[in-house]
């Protein structure tokens, strides 16, 4: 039985990748800052931590004394590690915890690390983004097998638009703007068997369905029973508002830099994965 350590195993997609890797037949290790936490549901269906194959060890992942060793005896790492909405320095946790533990994985002889970042993560000017950059720039170069996939996003990140058309009206910085996000379960599938292939190289990687963001906002409206709603957001007028929400709040105003970033570029990878976004949808509106 492989022995994978996975870091960032609380997330949505985290949560995904410990099942994979439990049906699988794997031994997983995770780190988590609240057991409880861990071993109950995560938002939009992700599953909970636990189960005879897993070993929850509980504390920060920022801590050098937990993260020295936390690679002993394993296999492989996946990291799914990074900073959403939490208020932590991106710097801090996108790359010197995953160094931290990239360092770990090399001394006790890991046979491969594998790291999601975003597609075209090294484009975005967000201090979120520039922090995953410079971690998977190092791990490219670590005498480690690395495997570097690059979602395009999250069935989890498509809710916001799902819960503005919920409130009656989606605002929408470019309507022709392309992406096609992918299901946590698909994702951590499509994860897990490049960890076990076992080889070098980075994959940009999306779901079945490619979306315009005009396309995304029906799909939302269709799910909840409502007549479609948008507003045109004029992007010229996207820094002087992140400049000002910088000022009051640094954190929030980064996370809103990458988002828009995102809306404004084609985000799409080889489809992979069979649900759709949809019935995702569907299924949140039934709730």
């Amino acid at each position: 039985m492989a022995t994978t350590l996975v870091i960032g195993a609380t997330g949505y997609l985290g949560r995904h990748i410990v099942a994979e890797l439990q049906a699988r037949g794997h031994h997983v290790r995770a780190i988590t800052r609240d057991r409880y936490r861990a071993e109950r549901p995560g938002p939009w269906d992700a599953p909970p931590l636990g189960g005879s194959t897993t070993e929850l060890i509980v504390g920060e992942i920022t801590d050098p004394v937990i993260t020295d060793g936390i690679a002993e005896g394993t296999d492989h790492v996946i990291s799914a590690l990074g900073v959403t909405r939490q208020n932590a320095d991106p710097w801090t946790v996108d790359n010197l915890a995953n160094l931290a533990v990239l360092r770990s994985a090399i001394k006790h002889g890991a046979t491969s690390f594998s790291y999601v970042n975003v597609i075209d993560g090294e484009q975005c000017p967000a201090r979120i983004t520039r922090a995953k950059t410079a971690f998977a720039q190092t791990l490219d170069l670590a005498p480690i097998v690395s495997q570097r996939i690059n979602p395009t996003g999250y069935f989890s990140d498509m809710m916001e638009m799902f819960s503005a058309a919920r409130r009656g009206v989606v605002p929408i910085l470019r309507p022709a703007g392309r992406i096609n996000p992918i299901h946590g379960a698909d994702l951590a599938s499509y994860i897990v068997d490049r960890a076990e292939a076992g080889e070098n190289g980075t994959w940009d990687v999306g779901g079945p369905d490619v979306f315009t963001w005009a396309g995304l906002a029906e799909a939302a409206f269709t799910a909840l029973g409502k007549k479609t709603r948008t507003v045109r957001i004029p992007p010229q007028i996207v820094p002087p508002v992140l400049r000002l929400a910088g000022v009051f709040n640094s954190r929030l105003a980064d996370s809103a830099a990458f988002a828009t970033w995102s809306m404004l570029h084609d985000c799409v990878g080889t489809p992979a994965g069979s649900r759709h976004l949809a019935e995702f949808y569907s299924q949140q509106a039934g709730r």
